[in-house]
């Protein structure tokens, strides 16, 4: 019989079934074109302490391109498609896949001029003459060997960790020329490879960038592209395993290139869970969460990504930087070092363990969906959730534009279910006398005891009723929440019809929310209109609350059909709009980070001040600038 101090776990991937377990088993043990030797043997019991680790595949494979897309976001076997002028989603991934989408192509129609005629397809994957040639010295190869570290120079296995997926990234991939790639791919397997890799790169001066799922949108992976020295992308995907779970403490260790629905299966089959849920969770990476300072869809139950780690290990290339040698609840000892770690975004160092917060699973999950009368109604409402402090697990608020949108999404209703549907629409409009061009939708996930989520369900009905809400039923919440996963793959449908689709967040104050919605979708209108641009599609979302403001995110769409350089007409319309996302009193971003697309703007949010000192422990930590991702500040040329 096994105490709470017995560590028995399970690594699960997002294979299916046994057969595609076995699959994707093989392709994980193969080693790479043109590579090293095999050194995962090495570390494999530096950290178990005796622990029993039974290891599966992991979802990101050393080969990324056999399980996910070179050239957008997401699985090879998941996209939108068309048939028959009909829209459907390929794969049985999610809840709409193989499903037709009858209503999506008339709405994309009506939003955007979309016309399924204008068809651009994405360029074949380049053939091997169409790389640039590596930059770099035999001897450095002959080192990594002599290290037993995986590595490669083929050039598709360089290309696809050049690039997060950013609107740039991916009209590159599918467009335009090839860029400066990474000279040279490698995959340490734990914590000891890292520092062995760092070490060689500060006496060769090599450019270390680290990469985790890849799934960057401010182009903190993107390769910096006039960097002249040889560029490393450090692969950190096969640093995978949970080293220890401390049942009594509710605290675990893994390796920062565990990707979250992997670390999540691994917890669920111990009856525990992170909670943290970002929307890129089916692929970003524990390291990830932590360098860009993340935030996931649970985050009132749980947290964001600061409140849940108790500790990070960074290596640079003056050594490793650990926050304490015990997991204390809290200690007054000085600066706090993990915050010196969170939000690098690669800049300092390589994120190898971290030490996070669990919690057991929850035995009760119930959805749940409020409409109201228009966004002003809804954010209202928001905003009283908050100060009650009554949220749950997620609490979400879409406008209009949003609503139709996931209307369009919706499959062909049954004779019984459109009744139904035209029932409820006239209770909304005729009865509660609601306009359908202005409800707006607030979806819920609550997560508990069966009582608890019960209160919960209590207090937020009640809390909406004196803003006018109507409870929309557990079914659309549902729908609602598992839709996120969904909307990425949207963009690289739109792109291959000439519509560019993005979006990008902010937090805010309470009482310059609304303000600073209307602004931005005005401002986003008028620098279309200026550049020739007509019916572009605006709106935006409430998607984290706090006591003293949220989380908004802006989503835009044009057709730009007659265009000749959608991606900086979209570069355009997107610095006007975050420069009235500032002036209006919101942040540079809540949780997708600087990058390199948002560092014109972090001197003054910082100040000049708080500019010297990063880059002071930028020079105490990384004097060479070995990790030159670009990211943060501006580079000098």
């Amino acid at each position: 019989m096994k105490t709470s101090k017995d560590r028995v776990i399970t690594h699960t991937g997002s294979a299916r079934t046994d057969k595609e377990d076995e699959d994707r088993l093989s392709e994980n043990s193969a080693i790479p074109e043109k590579s090293g030797l095999d050194g995962g043997v090495a570390c494999l019991s530096a950290k178990n302490n005796g622990d029993i680790i039974q290891q599966r595949p992991p979802t990101v494979t050393k080969k990324r391109i056999d399980v996910l897309k070179w050239n957008g976001w997401g699985y090879n076997d998941s996209q939108f498609l068309m048939k028959n002028d009909v829209a459907y989603f390929s794969g049985r991934r999610y809840l709409i896949g193989d499903m037709p989408l009858p209503f999506l192509i008339q709405w994309a129609k009506d939003a955007v001029k979309f016309d399924p005629k204008n068809y651009i397809p994405s360029r074949a994957l380049p053939s091997p003459d169409d790389y640039p040639k590596p930059i770099i010295q035999s001897e450095v190869v002959d080192n990594i060997k002599s290290l037993g570290i995986e590595y490669s120079v083929d050039g598709v296995d360089r290309l696809v960790r050049a690039h997060g997926q950013t609107l740039e990234d991916i009209y590159m991939l599918r467009n335009g020329p090839m860029p400066r790639i990474p000279d040279l791919v490698v995959w340490p397997v734990c914590h000891e490879q890292v520092e062995k890799l760092v070490n060689l790169a500060s006496d060769h001066n090599l450019v270390i960038v680290p990469y985790g799922g890849g799934t960057s949108v401010s182009g903190a992976v993107t390769t910096p592209q006039h960097e002249s020295r040889t560029i490393v992308a450090l692969d950190t995907s096969q640093m995978n395993r949970i080293l220890w779970v401390d049942k009594e403490n509710l605290t675990i260790c893994c390796e920062a290139g565990m990707i979250g629905q992997d670390l999540e299966r691994a917890l669920h089959d111990q009856g525990l869970t992170t909670g943290h849920e970002p929307d890129s969770y089916e692929f970003s990476s524990v390291g990830g969460w932590v360098a860009t300072r993340a935030s996931g869809m649970k985050k009132n139950t749980y947290g964001n990504i600061e409140d849940l780690l108790v500790q990070a290990k960074m290596v640079s290339p003056q050594g490793t930087l650990v926050k304490g040698l015990s997991h204390v609840p809290r200690a007054s000892i000085g600066p706090d070092f993990n915050h010196v770690i969170l939000g690098s975004e690669g800049t300092l160092g390589v994120i190898t363990e971290v030490v996070l917060k669990v919690r057991p699973l929850p035995p009760c999950r119930k959805y749940g969906s409020i409409v109201f009368p228009n966004f002003e109604s809804g954010v209202k409402f928001m905003r009283e959730v908050a100060r009650q402090r009554i949220q749950p697990s997620s609490i979400r608020l879409v406008d209009n534009e949003q609503f139709q949108f996931g209307l369009a999404l919706r499959a062909a209703p049954t004779m019984f279910g459109g009744v139904m549907d035209q029932i409820k629409r006239s209770y909304l409009t005729l009865f509660k006398g609601f306009r359908w061009d202005s409800i707006a939708v607030t979806t819920l996930l609550f997560e508990g005891t069966k009582e608890e989520v019960a209160a919960q369900e209590r207090k937020i009905y009640t809390a909406a009723e004196q803003f006018k809400g109507v409870p929309a039923g557990e079914k659309n919440g549902e729908r609602g929440y598992t839709l996120t996963f969904v909307i990425a793959y949207l963009r690289d449908f739109a792109i291959e019809h000439y519509i560019i689709a993005e979006s990008f967040e902010t937090s805010v104050p309470w009482d310059k929310t609304l303000m600073l919605c209307r602004n931005v979708k005005h401002c986003i209108k008028e620098e279309c209109k200026s550049l020739g641009i007509d019916h572009p599609l605006v709106s935006c979302r409430v998607t984290q609350t706090y006591d003293i403001g949220c989380c908004v995110y802006f989503y835009f769409a044009f057709n730009w059909l007659g265009k000749s350089d959608p991606v900086h007409a979209f570069e355009r319309i997107e610095t006007a709009a975050r420069d009235m996302i500032i002036a209006c009193g919101g942040s540079l971003s809540h949780h997708h980070g600087v990058g390199k697309i948002r560092a014109r703007w972090y001197p003054q949010q910082v100040s000049q001040l708080g500019v010297e000192l990063y880059k002071a422990t930028k020079q105490r930590l990384d004097p060479a600038n070995i990790f030159a991702s670009g990211n943060l500040l501006v580079p000098k040329l």
